[in-house]
């Protein structure tokens, strides 16, 4: 078993008077992590999907950092720099009405004292929560980021709902039983530190995700896509979050992909037949600045 951080953190729940709009976003948006009705965000990775995905019904927006790094030009893997990220965040923010959570990988530095830099400057951006992930990293390494992020917030007065990414199952390294162990141990010391949520991508039967939401005493993320357990499925499995990651991206980008190849071999058009109506779409900005 991997060695974990020993951290003492306060979780940033009750905030002062200092932002109180936002800081209502953020209750709102915690309220919105239950397993009666859980939380499904379709990933956007820019004003017209986040926009999109708002006029949808959406009762939250969250990004993806892949879809946010291939939208300008870069590949995903902590590539993107803070400047850039916190950039969009605002754009995104600053177009729907509902809570926005940042997909911020794993806080656009390598440093503590970058991380909580990163953290202010999205909370000033408006978003009211984050995802930050282990990836590679040791878990020691990831709680003093966490507890760096929320020890951020609370420095700025700001409620902000970390969601913590563990990485274990995409690794899938060891037995099944061992890593659900794994995550369930990372998953305790990660809460410690100062997370609200724990997101595991690769977590898909049934047996696996009871196991890690009977293990796990926050809310509890799934990533999901074609031939995943239905969202009310999930939900009776104590799932409190869905995220459909960066799939909605590449099914754009895929979509532009056929269109392109189409037009240039066939000279036909059908990869477009489904395209949303341009008055539709263009009235969604209607009111933009």
């Amino acid at each position: 078993m991997s060695d974990f951080c020993q951290t003492s953190t306060t979780v940033a729940g009750g905030m002062d008077s200092m932002n109180p709009e936002q800081n209502r976003t953020a209750a709102h948006f915690r309220s919105l992590h239950t397993s009666q009705k859980p939380l499904a965000l379709s990933n956007a990775w820019d004003v017209a999907s986040a926009v999109i995905t708002e006029a949808a019904g959406a009762p939250a927006v969250a990004t993806t950092s892949a879809g946010v790094a291939w939208s300008l030009g870069l590949p995903d893997g902590d590539r993107l720099d803070r400047e850039r990220a916190v950039a969009v965040i605002a754009s995104i923010v600053n177009a729907v009405n509902v809570p926005v959570t940042a997909d911020i990988e794993g806080g656009y530095s390598e440093t503590l004292d970058g991380i909580a830099k990163t953290v202010v400057e999205v909370l000033e951006a408006g978003a009211v929560g984050i995802n930050m992930e282990d990836g590679s990293r040791e878990p020691a390494d990831f709680c003093a980021r966490i507890s760096a992020a929320r020890q951020a917030a609370g420095n700025a007065g700001r409620d902000l709902f970390i969601n913590a990414r563990t990485d274990v199952f995409l690794a899938g390294v060891g037995t099944l039983d061992q890593q659900i162990a794994e995550v369930l141990a990372r998953a305790e010391k990660y809460v410690e530190a100062g997370a609200d949520g724990i997101f595991v991508p690769g977590a898909s039967d049934a047996d696996t995700v009871a196991a890690l939401t009977a293990g796990i005493a926050v809310p509890v993320n799934i990533m999901v896509g074609p031939g995943s357990l239905s969202v009310s499925d999930l939900g009776r499995l104590g799932v409190s979050r869905v995220s459909l990651g960066s799939s909605i991206a590449q099914a754009a980008y895929a979509v532009a992909h056929r269109a392109a190849e189409e037009l240039n071999t066939a000279g036909t058009y059908d990869a477009v037949s489904e395209a949303i109506d341009y008055g539709s779409l263009n009235g969604l900005f209607a009111t933009s600045n």
